[in-house]
């Protein structure tokens, strides 16, 4: 029986098992910082006439912040490329849908 005794110690090295990074406290905090920023920007914007520009700017500093939430937070800069890439994939969908919803929607 002491035959099938292992340590398994030994096998925690052996490359299977996924490391996952951990970043530090100061840059979440960097980060998190950044989103409040964006987001006073935000409230500072909506008080000004952007004119037909107003949309596009609320829409690009969402943009911006939601890259830092899912490249930080959800920790896809830290990931392998296959989890990127059917990131991107997902977004080009959404996108493709919206696009073929609008065409519905305004050439009815």
């Amino acid at each position: 029986m002491s035959e099938h005794a292992h340590n398994h110690d030994s096998h925690a090295d052996d490359g299977k098992i996924a490391h996952a990074h951990d970043p530090r406290y100061g840059m979440n905090l960097m980060i998190w910082l950044i989103l409040i920023s964006l987001t006073v920007i935000t409230v500072a914007v909506a008080g000004i006439d952007l004119g037909e520009y107003t949309l596009f700017v609320a829409m690009l500093i969402a943009a911006i912040k939601s890259s830092f939430v899912i490249n930080y937070f959800m920790h896809i800069k830290f990931d392998d490329l296959l989890f990127k890439i059917f990131l991107i994939l997902v977004i080009l969908v959404l996108l493709v849908v919206f696009v073929l919803t609008g065409f519905d929607v305004f050439y009815r």
